[in-house]
């Protein structure tokens, strides 16, 4: 009989001999005879002292500042003239302080993992077993812990390619980093809060346009996401109808939007739909006035960047959709048939639940997709028309947009570091909430 009895933990007390590694790193390992264990945790405890006593610490403190000097010309006692004085520049103080930080996480995690060294130790000693020799902590990292041997160059490369880079993009949200605080000729300081304050109403441009914005993004991101979703599933339909012909030609001409890259047609659909390009002159030549599709009129850019939406969106669930019809048993349509059930009654019994239930996952993507999408926005309209009544925002920009333009084009890497954080937050948000309450998750075997 298994037994499956939790090992309880031999506690590392100071009357063990194992007990410097409190204060040693790699002590218990050196009393046990693990020298080149022990002699690895020594290492590491050096070397984080001797770079926390050349750099370690003065970078944490740079951290904390950001720096104190300005660069410009200072008059010097007993100079002349005044001499040009070499400034700190904050966004290294910052990446560097972060990354001594991330090195002192380390540190402390390879600490604790000397302890639970120490305290294997102690038990394999009361339990009279013999302490594993270096050799065989080597074969061991290579055989039954090779998993983790695999994953350690792995999360060491997240953790500072990704994660590093992601934890100084947050922290720019706490700092005053504008354009009136560029480095190297300038500093920026923490504000705290001040930027998502302002962002949720101290300050009335800015939250003004935040909402403004906000809102226009979820009532794109809906129709967007929807409009697609349905109208490529009764596209699906219709192409899979049995008394259609040629379904391949269909299938054809549609995934042919997919095959043309998207930054191609969407700037070919933003000259149709030019004051003077081919669907105005055609307008026209039929005796009516121009239309201002993209430019001046905001309600008629929604409804524009709307509609050519479906044209690069449809296809896609088109394809999708075609895939699980044809998975769908045609024994339950043949039932429901001979039961008496109308063709309303089996669209909505049996293929919209299936397909439904199959691309919940797809439909949060989509979604989440949408509240960023870039593109779309971006070379049909750049965010406009634009408004005195957004700062730096057009009545079409997403906030994904508006990040870009207070980034590039203004340098207001704080305030657009607040609006990433809000947009991860939403994002994270819906998708968790959404497919947590789906079919997709709660009932699982349903469809299996």
């Amino acid at each position: 009989m298994q037994n499956n009895t939790k090992k309880a933990k031999v506690p590392l007390t100071f009357k063990d001999k194992e007990a410097g590694s409190y204060f040693i790193m790699g002590f218990a390992n050196f009393v046990n005879h693990q020298i080149g264990k022990g002699l690895l945790f020594l290492g590491i405890e050096i070397g984080y002292i001797i770079f926390m006593a050349l750099k370690g610490v003065s970078l944490i403190q740079g951290l904390y500042t950001l720096g104190t000097k300005k660069e410009g010309w200072v008059t010097v006692p007993g100079e002349a003239l005044p001499i040009l004085q070499k400034g700190d520049n904050s966004m290294l103080f910052l990446i560097y302080g972060v990354a001594a930080v991330v090195i002192t996480g380390l540190f402390i995690l390879m600490y604790f993992i000397n302890l639970s060294s120490a305290r294997k130790l102690v038990s394999d000693r009361l339990e009279g077993k013999r302490p594993n020799s270096f050799k065989q902590d080597i074969k061991s990292l290579a055989d039954e812990r090779f998993h983790g041997t695999m994953l350690t160059l792995p999360v060491l490369g997240i953790l500072f390619f990704t994660v590093l880079p992601i934890i100084f993009m947050i922290l720019i949200a706490f700092t005053n980093y504008d354009s009136k605080h560029q480095v190297p000729g300038n500093l920026f300081h923490w504000v705290g809060l001040t930027n998502f304050a302002n962002m949720l109403g101290a300050n009335k441009i800015l939250s003004g346009t935040f909402f403004h914005v906000l809102g226009w993004t979820f009532v794109w991101a809906f129709f967007a996401t929807f409009s697609n979703y349905f109208l490529g599933i009764i596209v699906a339909l219709m192409i899979n109808k049995k008394e259609i012909r040629f379904k391949g030609m269909w299938r054809s001409i549609l995934v042919t939007t997919i095959a043309i890259p998207q930054f191609i047609s969407l700037l070919v659909m933003q000259n149709m739909f030019n004051l003077y390009g081919p669907i105005n002159e055609f307008l026209v030549s039929l005796g009516f006035e121009r239309v201002d599709f993209l430019t001046n009129n905001a309600t008629n850019a929604r409804i524009v960047v709307l509609l050519v939406n479906l044209w690069v969106g449809i296809p896609y669930t088109m394809l999708i959709t075609s895939g699980i019809l044809m998975n769908i048993p045609n024994e339950l349509y043949e039932s429901a048939k001979i039961d008496g059930a109308s063709a309303v009654q089996i669209f909505f019994k049996i293929t919209m639940p299936y397909v439904l239930f199959v691309t919940t996952p797809y439909l949060i993507t989509q979604f989440i997709g949408n509240l960023n999408n870039f593109n779309v926005i971006f070379l049909l309209t750049g965010g406009a028309p634009t408004t005195t009544e957004y700062y730096q925002a057009g009545k079409t920009d997403l906030l994904v947009t508006w990040l870009y333009k207070l980034t590039v084009n203004n340098y207001e890497y704080n305030l657009a570091s607040t609006i990433g954080i809000f947009c991860f937050i939403i994002s994270a948000t819906i998708s968790l909430l959404t497919y947590h309450q789906s079919a997709s998750y709660k009932s699982e075997g349903d469809f299996q």
